[in-house]
């Protein structure tokens, strides 16, 4: 490992590359604490960490979107606007046409896309950012001078403050190595690992007999240490698993010569959607509760009460209903990102003009339905793993009486996006160790994935 690390920085490009993002990163580190000014970011920590539906969002957002929200901070809405927005041009280009043919154009297309994508963030910026202000404004002693004044410096402040996120995903993407805005969440996460574990050490008692209330006893961080070690173990199985579809490359003679015949495999990834099923997911089931909650209480202010009591009580974070709806979600994205991303017919055509087949199925258009229901399968295994993963907090912390802001990183969505976008660097810098002859990180060259 040490001769690795070594070698990565042997390489000129991989060197500058590497610094680069970590630079970056740490820019990004640097803005999260930086307050936006008029508010009083001490009180407004306490306000945003009260328990209740907002207080849950609150932190649920903070931890998928790297933002410090708590706090009011430049980088307070973190990058959640952009996918929000990325979202959205997304099944827009499933149903208008507009969209869907710059989708079919590659490239050129793709960039167009991304425009509209930055344009949109800057609208999702300042709907969310007013929401989160009159949140702020509800506290009553969070801002400093004029309401008005500090509205317009909060909105201003937190849109800049995305925008420039964006940018810098965007500049990892091009000069650094990785994926800019998974780096943006990862880095986001592991910086309150520290506080959830210091939280956790705190809760711990080594009592054999009876405990405090709300203390962890030897049973109960047996099982959440237990818990940890299995989803790291099941996210890196489930990144590396593949389905190997067999190719046959077809034998072709020229002049006195046979070329052609050999024999190898397509691989199709379990999880092909990474952790975006569950980030999508989230963005639509983060505010249920919230929005349930805001009901009910119109409701019951107006004297009517019943159907509303009941669904907001159905649709509480720990709620039944809420994780069952939460799960459908994360296996719906995941069929939605593979019909987005995975195009069996384009792939068939290519195995058509390069001569290839797979054995026992005619090119063409039943080559693409095969591979189409093949993909199918996998991705609900794929997607089912990754609902169960999202679940397993609030199932630690009603089971076990686990505070959420400590499952919530020491296993669930957290630990998946850290373990995934890690996996992902490593093997990038692995790859390009490999390319210029350098051992990888292995003792055998590479990091095997695993195959169904």
């Amino acid at each position: 490992m040490l001769r690795t690390v070594v070698n990565i920085f042997k390489i000129p490009d991989l060197r500058s590359k590497l610094l680069f993002t970590i630079s970056m990163l740490v820019i990004f580190r640097i803005g999260s604490h930086i307050p936006v000014p008029g508010f009083k970011y001490q009180e407004l920590s306490y306000a945003a960490g009260t328990e209740g539906a907002l207080g849950r969002a609150v932190e649920y957002m903070q931890m998928l979107t790297g933002g410090m929200l708590g706090r009011c901070t430049l980088f307070g809405l973190g990058i959640m606007p952009y996918i929000t927005a990325s979202i959205i041009l997304m099944l827009l280009a499933e149903v208008w046409p507009v969209l869907k043919k710059l989708r079919q154009e590659g490239q050129a297309g793709y960039k167009k896309i991304n425009e509209y994508t930055r344009y949109l963030t800057v609208v999702v910026c300042v709907i969310q950012a007013m929401f989160y202000m009159k949140f702020f404004y509800s506290t009553g002693y969070t801002y400093t001078g004029m309401w008005t004044q500090a509205l317009l410096m909060g909105i201003v402040g937190m849109t800049a403050g995305t925008v420039f996120l964006m940018w810098i995903g965007e500049q990892i993407d091009e000069y650094g190595i990785g994926n800019g805005i998974s780096l943006i969440i990862m880095a986001g996460i592991i910086a309150r690992l520290p506080w959830a574990i210091q939280d956790l050490a705190k809760l711990v008692k080594f009592n054999v007999g009876g405990s405090e209330a709300g203390a962890i006893g030897p049973g109960k961080l047996l099982v959440l240490m237990c818990s940890f070690v299995s989803i790291v173990a099941g996210v890196i199985l489930i990144t590396q698993a593949q389905r190997r579809i067999p190719i046959q490359q077809a034998k072709q003679v020229r002049g006195m010569k046979m070329y052609g015949g050999q024999r190898h495999y397509l691989p199709l990834r379990v999880n092909h959607g990474g952790v975006m099923p569950i980030i999508f997911a989230s963005s639509f089931m983060m505010f249920v509760p919230v929005l349930a909650g805001y009901m009910r209480s119109a409701f019951e202010r107006g004297g009517q009460v019943g159907f509303f009591t009941n669904l907001a009580q159905l649709l509480q974070y720990d709620g039944y209903v809420y994780c069952v709806l939460y799960m459908m979600l994360i296996v719906l994205f995941a069929y939605f990102w593979v019909s987005v991303q995975f195009q069996p017919k384009d792939m068939a055509k290519n195995l058509q003009d390069s001569g290839s087949f797979i054995p026992g199925l005619r090119p063409g258009r039943r080559t693409a339905e095969y591979l189409e229901t093949v993909m199918g399968k996998v991705t609900f295994y794929g997607g089912s793993f990754l609902a169960i993963i999202a679940v397993v907090p609030d199932v630690v912390t009603n089971s076990l009486g686990i505070p959420s802001r400590i499952t919530n990183f020491l296993g669930g969505t957290g630990l998946l996006i850290v373990v995934s976008v890690s996996l992902d660097l490593v093997q990038r810098i692995e790859a390009n160790l490999l390319m210029r002859s350098y051992e990888g990180f292995s003792s055998s060259g590479r990091i095997k994935g695993a195959y169904a």
